[in-house]
């Protein structure tokens, strides 16, 4: 064995390695090489070899060693802010009435179109960092609130930017069809007509998105138009996901695994036919429990069809103005578990080897040699007080391809 770059020791690990539920290792010892995992085991087992003179040693003093966190849906990136809507809500105004009354995403709109880079980064920047704090080493940014070729690729850019400032690995999804920009309203198609021969092409070429998704609903846009924007997409070589089924039932679940979609994202009202399509396509059906929060929903997603024909369920916080202000991943898992019903076990997966799955990445979400070297340090008796505790203490440090990103639960 090479001498590992770095160790971690005086550990304990929870390493999700495939079929071994946490994983635990009470005594273990954790190392990496050049980014990537060389060692995950117990410490009195650690092979000759595996330390050298340049061998950096981080001792952990008992702290819990899980895969850093992924959020896998956040739409992070924007300016302003919509508290009103949240007393109207409360109020009993419902998102859809807001939405038609030229609130909702479209008051996102204008605040982020008159934001510059630089603002729109700033304001942006303290979101990612709270996800930082809370043991997230990767994340996915959505544009979809800029709604014109300018604007979505100044998110997208802004997005590639916090990356590069925060040292997290960042996945971004070009979400034109988000919704109706204003200068098109009662003309949806030719929207979809615009963003399809414009939009799509531009943003393909400019490298800037790693994928493609759409807001398939009766306030966005109809399974025809979705299917449109996704025939384009893939002709041009992207990957799509979908908002499918967060409000009603237009079949959306089934319509991205047609496409061989990367996941399907909220699915409260996913069918039955729909959680085979995914199946069968290995689709990945995104939790967004925040959302369902925050909008006082009662259908829940139909998470024991999904365990029954083995779809992959990831948790994500769906951070957004409107729907989802919600800054915690670990308060998502704890809403996974509890109205969603996962298991703590099943919602750990679903915000590391699952989520990592939900972004077309092969590389991380499990203490595995081989893998990244994305890992979280906690102060915590077992990894299932994540889903346990309602606040407390963020990560005491994080660690992207071995390199620290968090120190005592400060920002390096």
């Amino acid at each position: 064995m090479q001498p590992c770059d770095a160790l971690i020791v005086a550990c304990r690990a929870s390493t999700l390695a495939p079929g071994q539920g946490w994983g635990l290792i009470a005594d273990a010892a954790i190392g990496w090489r050049n980014g990537r995992l060389s060692y995950v085991g117990p410490r009195d087992q650690l092979p000759a070899g595996a330390i050298d003179a340049n061998t950096r040693i981080h001792p952990a003093n008992g702290a819990l060693v899980t895969p850093a966190l992924i959020d896998c849906h956040t739409h992070l990136v924007f300016a302003g802010e919509r508290i009103a809507e949240f007393e109207q809500r409360l109020e009993g105004t419902s998102y859809a009435q807001i939405a038609e009354a030229g609130g909702g995403i479209n008051a996102t709109v204008q605040a982020t179109r008159a934001a510059n880079e630089d603002e729109l980064l700033a304001q942006s920047l303290p979101r990612a960092r709270a996800l930082l704090a809370d043991g997230v080493a990767t994340l996915e940014i959505k544009s979809g609130y800029g709604l014109d070729l300018e604007s979505e690729l100044r998110m997208l850019r802004v997005a590639r930017r916090i990356g590069e400032t925060l040292g997290v690995t960042v996945r971004t999804t070009f979400l034109g069809a988000h919704a109706l920009p204003p200068e098109y309203r009662g003309r949806a198609d030719d929207y979809i007509d615009m963003l399809c021969a414009q939009m799509l092409p531009a943003v393909a070429e400019s490298g800037l998105a790693d994928a493609v998704d759409a807001f398939c609903e009766g306030i966005g846009f109809t399974p025809a138009q979705t299917r449109r924007v996704f025939t384009r997409a893939r002709a041009l070589g992207l990957p799509v996901k979908l908002h499918a089924d967060q409000l009603s039932d237009l079949g959306g679940a089934a319509l991205v695994a047609e496409f061989d979609g990367l996941s399907a994202d909220h699915v409260e009202y996913s069918n039955t036919d729909g959680v085979l399509a995914m199946a069968q396509s290995d689709c990945v059906a995104v939790l967004l429990p925040g959302a369902f929060h925050c909008l006082r929903e009662t259908k829940k997603p139909p998470v024991a069809d999904f365990r029954a024909h083995g779809v992959a369920m990831a948790v994500a916080t769906d951070c957004n103005p409107g729907t989802s202000p919600l800054l915690s991943l670990r308060l998502a898992l704890t809403m996974a578990c509890n109205p969603f019903g996962l298991t703590p076990l099943e919602s750990m997966l679903g915000a590391t080897a699952n989520a990592a799955k939900a972004l077309g990445l092969s590389d991380r979400g499990r203490l595995v040699p081989g893998l990244r070297a994305d890992l979280s340090l906690w102060d915590i008796a077992h990894p299932a007080a994540l889903a346990y505790w309602l606040g407390g203490p963020g990560a005491l440090q994080v660690f992207s391809a071995g390199v620290p990103l968090l120190r005592d639960g400060v920002c390096e």
